[in-house]
């Protein structure tokens, strides 16, 4: 257990450095007395690194799933497999830190749920950025943005995966294969025709049996997909849609006037918040029955079809860090700012 526990009073960088020395993704945070303040896995650190934290007692989990030091271990190693876990701190009545129970790879319980991506655009916002690959295969650090997509999937357990192709599809199917040199299971869905963001999802072959994620191919997030996943299913949505705060300021003065032109007031600079839709869903499998086959099809065209159908449709707002790569700025910008940290290891 040497490895995996971290005092508080020590730093971000410390706590970086054990993590990948340990190689479990997973360090209990404690104090003087080994009193178990929280836990921080690698996932954590993915999101402090791209929202720019650098306090550890900022991002760690203040708030995790623990059983009793004296618990029979058969008990631990099930619950880690009922929960798709694969730590379990063991602590005593007073929350002070006996153990940690790993549960080793060949023993977790994958998570059975899909995760289509959807990789067949052109990218033409990108301009020349997309002559020879497709914009989900430019690299974003030292790697293809798509394969950070799979990464951040994989590591939360997620393993299963459709990636709908179109433009140059190819080169995706010649980097990925079948996905096993990933830890993933890939299969791949061959859009001949542009059918819009939604439209390729009528081409899955095979009947689904749980609930599936489905994300656009050029977005980067730190996404916790576990917490998404729980939303949906304790909300028994139907259809849940991703969403984001998206702050913006006008640089000017905003007036307001009466009708006889006078100045009411004067706004110097203010800011708008609006909620904006991330590219990142989670349906149920029934879901399928509205995509009309082979047929240009688009994401706001389904939620308003499921909603005059009266089918529970949910929002899930999150904090962490998103970036839909659209235009060229928005590479330059988010390769930036992995490439900075990409030495890490955790990217």
């Amino acid at each position: 257990m040497k490895n995996l526990i971290i005092s508080n009073d020590k730093s971000f960088i410390d706590a970086v450095q054990l993590l990948n020395d340990n190689g479990n993704g997973f360090l209990a945070i404690v104090d003087k007395h080994n009193k178990l303040i929280g836990i921080l896995t690698d996932g954590d650190i993915r999101r402090a690194l791209l929202g720019n934290k650098t306090e550890l007692l900022e991002i760690i989990n203040r708030q995790p799933l623990t059983m009793p030091a004296d618990s029979n271990r058969k008990d631990v190693l099930l619950k880690l497999k009922e929960t798709y876990n694969k730590h379990m701190p063991l602590v005593d009545n007073n929350n002070y830190l006996k153990d940690v129970v790993i549960l080793q790879d060949e023993d977790f319980n994958l998570k059975p749920n899909w995760v289509v991506i959807m990789a067949g655009g052109i990218g033409s916002r990108l301009g020349g950025l997309t002559r020879n690959v497709p914009k989900s295969m430019l690299r974003v650090g030292n790697k293809p943005l798509l394969e950070h997509i799979i990464n951040n999937f994989t590591s939360q357990g997620y393993v299963n995966f459709l990636i709908s192709v179109n433009y140059k599809s190819n080169i995706i199917k010649k980097h990925f294969g079948d996905g096993t040199k990933y830890g993933a299971r890939i299969q791949y869905i061959e859009e001949s025709d542009k059918l819009g963001t939604a439209g390729s999802l009528s081409l899955i072959d095979f009947a689904l049996e749980d609930p599936f994620f489905v994300i656009n191919g050029d977005v980067l997030t730190s996404l916790n997909f576990k917490k998404f996943h729980e939303f949906h299913v304790l909300n028994e949505s139907n259809a849940t849609m991703c969403i984001k705060k998206h702050k913006n300021r006008i640089p000017y003065g905003v007036l307001n006037i009466d009708d006889n032109n006078n100045i009411i007031s004067i706004d110097e600079k203010p800011q708008f918040d609006y909620l904006v839709n991330t590219g990142i869903y989670m349906f149920n499998p029934e879901i399928l029955k509205y995509f009309p086959k082979t047929q240009y099809f688009d994401m706001p065209t389904l939620f308003e079809v499921l909603r005059e159908d009266n089918l529970q449709i949910k929002s899930f707002e999150y904090n962490d860090y998103w970036m839909d790569m659209g235009y060229p700025d928005d590479y330059i910008s988010l390769n930036k700012k992995v490439s900075k940290i990409q030495d890490s290891g955790f990217f």
